[in-house]
């Protein structure tokens, strides 16, 4: 186990942020904590990187205690731990080899980079990992954002840390490269089986990148999963709401399936009695019928796909649908809609 963090409180001054969190992280492990701004990520980052000290609980890398409330602080140099900050944090007056050579110095450094060769032939081994094996020689501006990145994670991993803590790295780049770096940034992790924790309020990011989420609200740890249980089986409606567009829908279990004002609906619990059906747009498929339950209010073409939002005739239920590129759905249009089951059902004791 690369990392355990048991009961972790953190606060500044008397403001409480983090309330008893409890992670683990494995070897080789990616997870993500995704959470709403103010919601306490940064500050757990910065509890694990040593630079915010904690009020409660226990920090433990590779089975040893570097952080104890009241007990124990390891400066953040002697704990073995890299960090990518937002936009890379890259030293625009020194070269690329020396920005990866800064880490080095430092004294958690393994004894056999000591040496000038040695260090040389890490940022050498760094270079050519990230894929840039001739940018030594210029300064970050002359990089683009995705290059800078890279540079960013390569000076972060140059010590050999056990865990890399990435806060928002991806945040400031374009939208059409942000999925390809944050793709080869992974896969440069993979490669040297460095466990990373990263910290983003983007969920797509979060449910497409690591191997597990964690859900911070409100300094709580709500969920802690693998993204598609998280996407698809959340623990409570906030969860819900938050991984994804989420339409709950009062109704009533009946053991396997849940009976709602859109018929008989197959679940993934047993649960029985009153409760909320979650529903996703991509579960619902509509059809044009001229006494259909559903009128058409807004259509938006996206391209590959089109967003219809609905509502319902007498309940006045709104829901929003994902149509294909070949149907349309002018506003005003009945429809009916049928859903894609399971569903996922929440008791109303988990309401």
């Amino acid at each position: 186990m690369s990392m355990v963090i048991a009961g972790l409180v953190a606060s500044y001054g008397n403001t409480a942020v983090l309330h008893g969190i409890d992670l683990d992280l494995g070897d080789g492990e990616m997870l993500a904590v995704l959470g709403p701004s103010g919601c306490g990520k940064t500050t757990l980052l910065r509890s694990i990187a040593g630079l915010h000290r904690i009020d409660a609980g226990r920090i433990t890398t590779d089975g040893r205690d570097i952080s104890v409330a009241g007990q124990l602080q390891v400066p953040p140099e002697k704990r073995g731990i890299g960090l990518m900050p937002q936009e890379g944090g890259l030293f625009p007056h020194l070269t690329v080899r020396r920005n990866i050579e800064f880490g080095l110095r430092a004294g958690f450094v393994r004894p056999y980079l000591a040496g000038r060769a040695e260090r040389a032939r890490r940022v050498d081994e760094m270079l050519e990992l990230v894929g840039l094996p001739d940018a030594g020689a210029v300064r970050p501006s002359e990089l683009s954002g995705g290059q800078q990145q890279r540079i960013a994670l390569a000076r972060a991993l140059a010590p050999a840390p056990s865990v890399v803590l990435m806060d928002e790295p991806f945040a400031a780049l374009d939208a059409g490269l942000r999925t390809s770096i944050r793709q080869d940034v992974r896969e440069l992790l993979q490669a040297s089986k460095t466990a990373s924790i990263l910290v983003t309020h983007d969920r797509a990011e979060a449910l497409g990148t690591a191997d597990r989420v964690a859900v911070l609200l409100g300094g709580r740890c709500a969920q802690v999963d693998t993204p598609r249980e998280v996407y698809e089986r959340p623990s409570t409606p906030a969860v819900a709401r938050f991984v994804g567009d989420a339409y709950l829908v009062d109704g009533v279990g009946r053991g396997g399936y849940v009976e709602t004002v859109l018929g008989r609906l197959g679940t993934t619990t047993g649960a029985t009695g009153d409760g909320q059906a979650l529903l996703r747009p991509e579960q619902l498929m509509i059809t044009e019928r001229k006494d259909g339950a559903f009128v058409v209010e807004h259509e938006l073409f996206t391209g590959p796909e089109s967003s219809v939002t609905l509502r319902h005739n007498d309940t006045g239920l709104p829901l929003r649908a994902i149509a294909r590129i070949s149907e349309r759905f002018a506003p005003g249009t009945a429809v009916d809609v049928s859903v894609a089951s399971p569903v996922h059902f929440f008791p109303g004791s988990e309401l």
